[in-house]
């Protein structure tokens, strides 16, 4: 079982998901948790529900593409797709129903401000987890990507003035 949600840590999540379950012969299984905006039961009176099926659909099609894209690239593992509304690391810890199963996520890159808004689901699903949960870093070339991001974004406010 692997956790995704687009990003960059998610995708090398993912490809080492693949490589486990092709090693073990299991089943490839890929969550794609999704919140209204403002997140949790507080959402439900500022959000229609029309906004709660836009949310929806718009998980959906990233799930659905995410698991085109990587299909495109991974001949020989064929994953399936799960779509639950729900914070993160809730809702990986959950999905989990055997002690035996492989729990495996990125841990992706954090900044000082991300970690203090967002807590980190790889430190919750290895805190809560009843199985093993692989943890799986950036990749070197990711932070040289947001390095010249960076770069591009002080280039571009400095020419802005």
């Amino acid at each position: 079982m692997v956790g995704t949600n687009g990003s960059l840590g998610s995708l090398a999540a993912l490809h080492e998901a693949a490589t486990q379950a092709r090693a073990r012969d299991a089943e490839l299984v890929v969550v794609l948790a999704w919140q209204p905006p403002g997140g949790g039961p507080g959402s439900r009176a500022s959000c229609g529900p029309s906004v709660l099926a836009d949310c929806r659909e718009a998980a959906a099609a990233l799930l659905r593409e995410t698991l085109e894209d990587f299909g495109a690239c991974r001949p020989g593992v064929t994953p399936v797709g799960r779509l639950v509304r729900g914070t993160p690391g809730v809702v990986l810890v959950d999905a989990v129903h055997d002690p035996g199963d492989l729990l495996v996520v990125g841990t992706g890159s954090r900044g000082l401000l991300l970690r203090v808004l967002r807590p980190s689901v790889a430190r919750y699903c290895l805190a809560h987890a009843p199985c093993p949960v692989l943890a799986v870093p950036p990749s070197p070339l990711q932070a040289d990507l947001e390095h010249l991001n960076r770069l591009d974004v002080r280039r571009v406010a400095g020419g802005a003035g």
